[in-house]
């Protein structure tokens, strides 16, 4: 299984007016076809059909998409971000079988499936989490003598950096002890291939 990538934050937009409330991310479920009656088909069916990383395919990718409205006020010279509300949707990639699966297969799929899933929205919270971050260091920030508002558009990106590297950490951090041999998910992987088997083995 090939390591999950992860987008970096794309700051999209910055529209006047918008109130700092609290929001919600939209999640969305995408699927791609694999087929297979065994386990071990259908896996090697995600090999070939799963999504496209850097390092070859997935089983499994979740991506996101960002932007922002910010609300800038020059006041007296100077400038203030009053609100910066966040439109966040995250898109999970997921692999589903096409056609019927025999009666023991199809529990084996339904437990590895569920898993990747778990997994997937695992780095949704922490997309989710970062993006918090990101708006409690952008609301209220300010500069006396920024009439153009300049220099709090520059400060606020200079504080981005280090939360988009948190984001990228923690996805990195978490798919390294997930995928590692005994993690979760090579358990889940290695359940699904060797279910049918009397004597389980590695492929």
């Amino acid at each position: 299984m090939k390591a999950l990538s992860r987008m970096v934050i794309a700051l999209l937009c910055t529209i006047p007016g918008a109130a700092c409330a609290d929001w919600m991310p939209v999640e969305k479920v995408v699927t791609y076809a694999v087929s297979g009656r065994t386990g071990i088909q259908l896996y090697r069916s995600i090999g070939v059909n799963g999504p496209k990383v850097a390092n070859g395919r997935a089983i499994a990718y979740t991506d996101f998409r960002l932007t922002w409205k910010r609300d800038y006020q020059p006041r007296d010279g100077g400038c203030m971000l009053a609100s910066a509300r966040p439109n966040l949707v995250i898109t999970y990639r997921l692999p589903k079988v096409s056609g019927t699966l025999p009666a023991k297969t199809r529990r084996l799929w339904e437990s590895f499936i569920a898993g990747v899933e778990a997994h997937e929205r695992v780095h949704g919270q922490i997309i989710v989490d970062v993006v918090r971050k990101i708006q409690a260091v952008s609301v209220g920030l300010a500069d006396r003598d920024d009439p153009d508002c300049s220099k709090v558009r520059a400060e606020l990106q200079r504080r981005l950096v280090p939360l988009v590297a948190e984001l990228k950490e923690r996805s990195r951090l978490f798919d390294r002890e997930e995928l590692s041999s005994g993690g979760n998910v090579h358990r889940l992987v290695l359940g699904l291939v060797n279910g049918d088997k009397a004597s389980p083995s590695v492929e």
